[in-house]
């Protein structure tokens, strides 16, 4: 399976060579190991501080590799079947950012989903490329967005054969895969590159018995969260690429906007969970598998919920399902997700990933016990007890298909006023609105604003889903575009 021996750290055995020499640092960080700011010492431990380390040539250096960086990059790179990995500190945003700056200049068309994160959007704006916007399916029952079925792809082709690339998310929010295969042959054959956000799909490279990866099918980029299900630090992240692209090239574009001071605690920790995943992940993910198979079939015989899986699959818009994804629909025992959400922190002490108005979801992954498992299914049971109301009444659509007017950047940059929300029907919008997680924006730059839109946004509000995006923390005000 691998071809070089994975059961190196090089980044890791790095720092623990820097430790041992017991170097009197006069560079940048300020706290000097952490003699500078005790408190933080006693927060985080001396061991970590220690650590917390600037670019020398024994720890060689993030924005030109060419020591243990470089072998880090090589075994990541050999761990995900890739032809090259990026370690990434900036988070999947920067690198789902790096993918679309590296293959489209300004003025270039980018075939995706409308349902991507708003990292994406955010790459158009600072790129000035051109978004072809395929609208993804909707599950009308449960109100989520699905995949791209291949026929919208294939019609967006047709229309937009100068376009550069073609990004799909692998999986969405709630598990859902597009068929990834088959999109990639039909953009290699058109010429187009693919971009695949893999920010949830990290297992997909390790477990069995999983949806496929993107470095799997032949896609030439991807970006993966390896610290969302892989165990490595927060705004840890790989961006994986095939040979198709040259890696100086990427590269560059990734320092356009990566920091030229990486930090060595995110660095090595994902080069430690490489390793982990690259050593043990089957079993590590088999677990992870078992336990949310578990969770779902305890929820669904609670009655009320609907934890769904594999038989949504319909080999198109919902061509596999990440059956790691603990998603459950909330609406028929009368509250949003959002609600039930907020009843799990406050009353249970339990904290999942999102709520939306219909869905909940929590992720289960290579931390997860089987104690803390049925103890969110026996809170759930109890909320249906105690909380069940009439359905009545409740908002039923989680996507609204946008009305686009003009491309990301344009809106973004063009004058702009504010107006009130309520009053901003028809209205081009000028900024994001976005229920965070999972920061899919219900608008975004260039749009038009219409009754549906605000009607969904009212309601996302007094459901209690946290808004962003806006310039107005309140979201009671929006940026509109000045009418000419």
């Amino acid at each position: 399976m691998h071809s070089l021996w994975q059961g190196k750290a090089p980044i890791y055995e790095a720092l623990q060579n820097y430790q041992s020499m017991r170097v009197v640092p006069f560079d940048v960080p300020g706290h000097k190991q952490g003699r500078g700011n005790p408190e933080l010492v006693k927060f985080l431990g001396q061991q970590c501080l220690s650590v917390d380390v600037n670019s020398m040539k024994p720890l060689d250096n993030l924005v030109h590799p060419v020591s243990v960086i470089k072998e880090a990059e090589e075994l990541a790179a050999d761990a995900f079947g890739a032809d090259h990995a990026f370690f990434m500190v900036n988070g999947t945003t920067a690198a789902v950012q790096a993918m679309i700056m590296s293959v489209c200049k300004q003025g270039e068309k980018v075939i995706m989903p409308r349902n991507v994160h708003r990292s994406a959007i955010n790459a158009l704006i600072i790129s000035g490329a051109i978004p072809v916007y395929v609208n993804p399916g909707v599950n009308k029952q449960l109100g989520i967005p699905l995949g791209m079925s291949v026929d919208d792809v294939k019609r967006a082709i047709e229309e937009n054969p100068d376009a550069k690339a073609i990004f799909v998310n692998n999986p969405t929010y709630y598990g859902i895969c597009s068929d990834l295969k088959t999109i990639t042959e039909l953009a290699h054959s058109h010429n187009m590159y693919v971009l695949v956000d893999e920010a949830h799909g990290t297992h997909f490279y390790f477990g069995s018995d999983l949806p496929v990866n993107a470095m799997a099918v032949g896609a030439d980029m991807s970006a993966v969260s390896m610290h969302k299900t892989g165990g490595s630090l927060t705004q840890s992240s790989f961006l994986l690429k095939s040979d198709r692209l040259s890696t100086g090239h990427v590269r560059q574009t990734i320092n356009l906007t990566q920091t030229t001071s990486g930090s060595y605690l995110l660095l090595s920790s994902l080069d430690i969970s490489r390793r982990n995943l690259a050593l043990d992940g089957k079993n590590i993910f088999n677990k992870v598998s078992s336990l949310a198979n578990y969770a779902r079939d305890e929820i669904n015989k609670i009655g009320g919920y609907y934890a769904f899986s594999k038989e949504l699959i319909n080999g198109d818009s919902v061509f596999d399902f990440d059956h790691t994804k603990l998603s459950v629909y909330t609406r028929e025992i009368g509250l949003a997700g959002i609600e039930v959400y907020d009843i799990l922190r406050d009353d249970y002490g339990i904290q999942i990933e999102l709520g939306d108005i219909a869905n909940i979801l929590a992720i289960i992954s290579v931390g997860d016990r089987e104690l803390a498992l049925e103890r969110l299914v026996s809170s759930l049971s109890e909320i249906k007890r105690l909380y069940t109301k009439d359905k009545s009444g409740m908002l039923d659509h989680e996507y609204i298909n946008p009305d686009v007017i003009m491309t990301p950047q344009q809106a973004f940059y063009s004058p702009q006023r504010s107006v009130e929300l309520k009053e901003s029907d028809g209205h081009i919008c000028a900024e994001f609105v976005m229920s965070y997680p999972p920061g899919i924006p219900i608008l975004a730059p260039g749009e038009r604003i219409t009754d549906e839109i605000i009607d969904y946004i009212s309601y996302a509000k007094a459901k209690g889903c946290f808004l962003t995006g806006t310039e107005d923390m309140s979201v009671k005000s929006i940026k509109v575009l000045e009418e000419k």
